[in-house]
């Protein structure tokens, strides 16, 4: 059965796509801890991160990394925090969360932002790629 976020590679599911290469895809959590909190995804439906192949593991962190000077850059923060939790959705996917303090990644704790908040927020990071 696909995952939310095979929904979301094949456009059946909108999201706020941040970028994009044929292997990976990075858009804004709509639940995020933060604003500007990214999700970083293969586009192949795979569950564990650590049962990715080396070179599609070290793909996906190599995507990360791209994005990262970006949101750093759009949203005002002393760094860009990194997890892999692999919990709430059945896909290998990495958090990027712009932190201020440890308090910033309570996954516990969520943002409600609104659609066009979140659209502002891409549009921001997508101009700093």
């Amino acid at each position: 059965m696909p995952t939310i976020f095979s929904k979301i590679v094949a456009g059946e599911i909108p999201c706020h796509k941040i970028a994009e290469t044929d292997k990976y895809l990075a858009f804004l959590d709509v639940f995020p801890c933060a604003k500007g909190h990214t999700l970083v995804i293969p586009k192949q439906e795979i569950d564990y991160i650590f049962d990715m192949e080396d070179d599609e593991y070290a793909g996906l962190m190599a995507f990360a990394k791209q994005i990262e000077p970006a949101i750093r850059k759009a949203i005002p923060c002393k760094r860009i925090g990194v997890a892999v939790i692999g919990l709430e959705v059945p896909h290998a996917h990495v958090h990027l969360i712009p932190l201020n303090s440890m308090a910033d990644m309570n996954f516990n704790s969520k943002l409600k932002l609104s659609q066009e908040e979140l659209a502002e927020i891409a549009e921001k990071i997508k101009a700093n790629l």
